[in-house]
Formats: C-alpha cells, structure tokens, sequence
C-alpha cells in the first residue's frame, strides 16, 4: 500500500473502537467514509479559524483578523468585478463559502496519510451542480423567459445564428463538467505525481549507496512539487470561485457576454 499512489484516494468508512460506521439509509450507503471526516475536518477548521480571527473586531486588526479581512474582501471584490453588486447582496456568501470549502478541503489533503476530499469526483460534481442549479432557478426566477437570451448573443447574423445558439446551449449545459472535471482532475493528479515521485526515493535507496545518491533527484522533485501543490490549492479554489461567479451573473444579466 506504501508505494500504490492509487490508494491514498480509496473511500473506506472509518473505524472507531475497531467498527466501521456503516449503515444505510431507506437502501443507500449513509457510511459515514474518510471522506466524510475530512469534509467536516475542513468545514470545523475553517469555522473555528474564523471564529478565532474576528473575535477581537479590533479597530486595528492583529495577524490572524488581518488573514480573515483580507479573505473576505479578495472574494468580495472578484464577485463584485465579475457580477456587479447585485451579486455581491445576493451570492457573495455562497460564493465566499465554496471558495472556504475548497480551499480549506484541498490543504488539509496535503497532510501526508490525511484525505483529500476534492480528489474525488462526485464531491467537485456536486458543487458544480449546485452552481449549475443556482443559475438556472434564480435566472428564470429573476428574468423569466428573457433568461433564455443567454442562448442568443446579441450582434450575429441571423443566418448563423440557430448554429451559434447550438454551441451556446451546448456549452451552457457542458458548464458542470468541465466545472467539475478542472478541479477533480487537477488535486488528483497532483497528489498522483506527488506519490510517484515521493515513492522513487525509498525504492531508490534500497540499492546501496549509489541509489541513496541517486535518490536525492527524486527528493529534491518531491519537495518541489509539494510547494507547487500548495500554490495549486489556492488556485483550484480561486478558479472554481471565479467560474461560479461568471456563471452567477448570466443569471443575473442574461445575454450581457
């Protein structure tokens, strides 16, 4: 198991007292898997963090208020830029918490024997989903039928238009794929290459002295790729942030690309 990179992404329900909590649910696995723990590990920090921060509400912020401030208005700017302020009063709390989640999910996955719960598909799917759900609810709930003006962009021919309005409808409807997909496959693959290459530097040493010297590439690559999963942490959350508020304000400003 020490050298399988596939394993560290193995959904097992846990154990307490040498019991698995499995059970189900009207037919349905409701186990609760070391992905649950994670994604409630992650939540719990998150919370706790910025309970902790803002505690003091000092005029003059300490370190820790100072991270959760500046949070806080990075997100508040990118909804505002990308859906105005409309989107600010309406989704910037949705916003701000996927954002939290992901991020807070995808840093707790770089703990070595700790899961990563976005490393999963369905987890990234079903936010995706709910972004999906979101636009679709409040942009009908909001403009009605001109919603539908998304599909028409305005300015084409008119004898072109029924095969532009095909590729806007298929790309509408291919938004929670590749939603899902862009931040799946990126933490799986990271934490793919990271394990392959972290299993090179044991296999290597066993060989003597010349695979302990050889070793030291490996290691050194290992290194590097784990500060570049911590930068792509961060990246993952923002883009998913930032794709969510792109599509949010299609719901609220349908046919304005």
């Amino acid at each position: 198991m020490a050298n399988d990179p596939i394993h560290q992404f193995h959904i097992e329900p846990v154990e307490v007292a040498g019991q698995p909590l499995a059970f189900s649910l009207f037919g349905w696995d409701a186990s609760f898997t070391n992905a649950s723990l994670f994604m409630v590990a992650g939540v719990a920090a998150v919370g706790a963090f910025m309970m902790w921060a803002m505690r003091p509400a000092a005029l003059v912020p300490g370190r820790a208020q100072l991270v959760a401030e500046t949070g806080y208005s990075f997100i508040q700017g990118m909804v505002r830029d990308s859906a105005g302020e409309e989107g600010v009063k309406r989704f910037f709390p949705f916003v701000f918490t996927l954002f939290l989640f992901i991020f807070a999910a995808n840093m707790i996955g770089m703990f070595p024997y700790f899961f990563t719960p976005t490393s999963q598909i369905v987890v990234t799917a079903t936010m995706a989903l709910m972004v999906f759900a979101t636009v679709i609810v409040v942009g009908l709930w909001k403009n009605g039928f001109k919603f539908f003006k998304i599909f028409v962009p305005s300015g084409v021919p008119w004898y072109i238009l029924w095969f532009v309005a095909l590729i806007e409808i298929i790309s509408f409807f291919s938004r929670p794929l590749s939603h899902a997909v862009r931040l799946w496959a990126n933490i799986l693959a990271g934490h793919l290459v990271l394990k392959v290459f972290a299993g090179f530097v044991p296999q290597m040493s066993e060989a003597g002295a010349l695979g302990v010297i050889g070793s030291v590439l490996p290691l050194a690559m290992t290194v590097g790729l784990y500060g570049l999963e911590f930068l792509v942490a961060f990246l993952q959350a923002y883009v998913f942030a930032m794709l969510t508020c792109v599509y949010l304000n299609d719901a609220l400003h349908p046919g304005h690309h």
